[in-house]
Parts: structure tokens; sequence; C-alpha cells
């Protein structure tokens, strides 16, 4: 039996195998609520050991995406309620990864009322696609005040508690890619010179605190947390002086918090720069609980780092949009079918559910 497809014990939970299905971003929730398209989705792919879900909203504020799901409502939190059914239906583990895109945003893709924030008033430089005007320049954010800080913890600490009452296994916090929780710990977009910006003590408080409140509400053996030392995505400052420092003192204190899991990112086979391989060993001597990796894993690879004992478990991303099977087509060898980048965001189920 290979180590790929042997259970674990993640927290409180048992997975079947160590096939991670990662967070991908599909934009099919209409008005933001999650629907019974996305719940036939997540149930055809529910053989991954853990399905961690596409990044979900803890706050109007975070809706930055067009037609991306929530977690703030009740009308969301039935939607939820309704994947996490199907996927248990069919012996499946899943997280809602709770995302708060910040300066990552369009107006255009928020409700009325909610604003575009970030630590600090930077400007990403890229551009974000709506479906009122197409491709947009993005906004300069507001900066937050200590007041929306501190509604910003309670929105994601919120949030979590909705996912547990919708019957979702846990939560991940999403610390990567540029989106809010990043862009306070990397000094490009975080110039705060308050309590919350400065030393890299006071870049990581705000995730910490997020941390803190998220497990006080569900415990935190149902919490994890996706990170993504070194990469470039959403124009942040991929390298600075004592990054890995910082990311060490962030798995120590995850460490204090008992923290399920760290999922390290790394697109390098996207082209992004390669993580070096010492942040990730210093993660995984530093960091008591689980650890994924994901980034261009095929089987082999994932083996590999199984065998090595540097990482606990394997997320695959877009092998899993067009092989809802994925982890029996690695079981036995079964050559996977390639994806249609052009449906990967597009509403409806063509690219969605129908790939056989």
């Amino acid at each position: 039996m290979s180590k790929l497809t042997s259970p674990f014990k993640l927290g409180r939970i048992e997975l079947r195998n160590r096939v991670v299905m990662a967070p991908l971003t599909r934009s099919r929730a209409t008005d933001n609520v999650p629907n019974d398209l996305m719940a036939e989705y997540y149930g055809q792919r529910a053989g991954a050991g853990l399905i961690v879900t596409e990044g979900t909203s803890p706050s109007p504020n975070g809706l930055g995406y067009a037609r991306i799901p929530g977690l703030f409502n009740d009308a969301q939190e039935a939607g939820w309620s309704k994947v996490a059914k199907a996927v248990h239906a069919k012996g499946g583990r899943i997280f809602a990864q709770l995302m708060h895109t910040g300066r990552i945003s369009h107006p255009l893709n928020l409700p009325p009322q909610a604003k575009v924030l970030a630590p600090s008033v930077v400007a990403s430089s890229g551009k974000m696609f709506t479906d009122e005007k197409g491709l947009l320049p993005l906004p300069v954010p507001v900066e937050m005040s200590e007041s929306d800080i501190g509604d910003a913890i309670e929105e994601f600490a919120t949030a979590a508690e909705r996912a547990a009452n919708a019957g979702l296994d846990g939560i991940e916090l999403h610390s990567a890619n540029g989106y809010l929780l990043e862009q306070f710990l990397n000094p490009g977009t975080n110039r705060r010179s308050d309590g919350y910006g400065g030393s890299a003590e006071k870049r990581l408080r705000f995730v910490v605190e997020v941390a803190t409140a998220v497990t006080a509400r569900i415990g935190a053996d149902r919490v994890g947390m996706r990170i993504s030392p070194y990469g470039p995505f959403n124009d942040v400052t991929p390298s600075y002086d004592g990054i890995e420092d910082a990311y060490a003192q962030l798995a120590r204190s995850m460490n204090q918090i008992k923290l399920a899991y760290i999922h390290v990112v790394d697109h390098s086979s996207m082209g992004s720069p390669p993580v070096p391989r010492s942040i990730k060993d210093r993660l995984r001597s530093t960091f008591a609980g689980a650890l994924i990796f994901s980034g261009g894993y095929d089987k082999a690879r994932a083996e590999e780092d199984l065998a090595g004992e540097r990482a606990d478990l394997i997320a695959f991303g877009r092998p899993f949009i067009s092989n809802p099977n994925l982890v029996e087509k690695m079981r036995t060898d079964v050559p996977l079918a390639p994806a249609d980048p052009t449906t990967f965001y597009t509403p409806g189920p063509k690219g969605y559910v129908d790939y056989p």
C-alpha cells in the first residue's frame, strides 16, 4: 500500500488517505451563496482524504472576486450545509477555506456598503475581473483602523462557527497568495507603524489574533492555515530580510495555539520562484502539527516527500478539476484527463461537474 493512499489522523478526524484537494476558486456561487451545483461538484470529489474548499469570504468586505461564496449569513451557511452533506454521504471530509481578499478586490464585486480594506494604503498593480465591466484596475484600498481590525477578527471567528454549524469538518485560514492575512504578514503591503506593523512580531499579530479567535470558537484541532513564503502572487514582496525567521515565529505561535496543520504553497510549477527547501525543513522542525505541501505534484513526487517524512499530506489542485476520481486513478495508475482552462471560472455546469 502506498503512503499516499494510507490513512491519517488530522486533529479529531480520520482521513482515509493523505490526498488533499487543494482550494480552487471556480466562481460558481451565484449571489455568493453555495448551491446545488457546488454540492454536486464537491460530492464528486469526496474520494480525497480531505477537501479544502475554494476561498470563502468571512465578510462582505472580503468578496473580492466575482461569484465567490461567503460564510457570513444564514443563506450561505445553509448552502454549505448542502455541500457538507454531499461530501459526508460519500465518506469524505471537508474544510472551508476562509479567504478575505483585502486589497485584491473591486467595488463592483462587493455588496453595497462593503469596502476594499487592507493593512495600508498600497494598491496592487494587477487587474480584477468584474461581471459588469470586465477587467478593471485594482483600486487603492482603505487602510484598516484598529476598529476595522477588531471587526475582521470577529468576522473570521463567526464564519468558523457558521462552518461548524453547517456540518463542515473544519476551516483553513488563507494566509497565503497575497490576500488579507498575508497582506499583514508582508512588509511590502503592511507599512503600518502601530501595533500591527513594523517588526515581524507586530506584522504577525493580526494573523495570530485571528487564529486565536477562530480556535477559541471551534477548537484548534479543526483549524489549519495556508501560507506561501517566497510567493509573489497578487503583487506581494516575495523575499525580504528575515522572512524565514518570521515564518518560523508564526509556526511557533501556531504551536502554542495547537493548530491542526500548516499548508505550504509552492507555485514554482506555474512560473513562480521555488520555495527553498530550507524554509520547508525549518517549518517541519518547528511546527508540531501536520504539514501539507502543495504545488505541481504528481504521484511519484508526492510519494517521495511522504516517504521522506518532509510532509504528512499532499494537496493536488488542477488535477482534481478534470479527474473527480483522482485518488482512484492514482491508486490504479490510470492516465489523468486534461482540464479545459476556458471553463475554470465561468458560470454553470460546463467544465465543472461534467468530467467523467
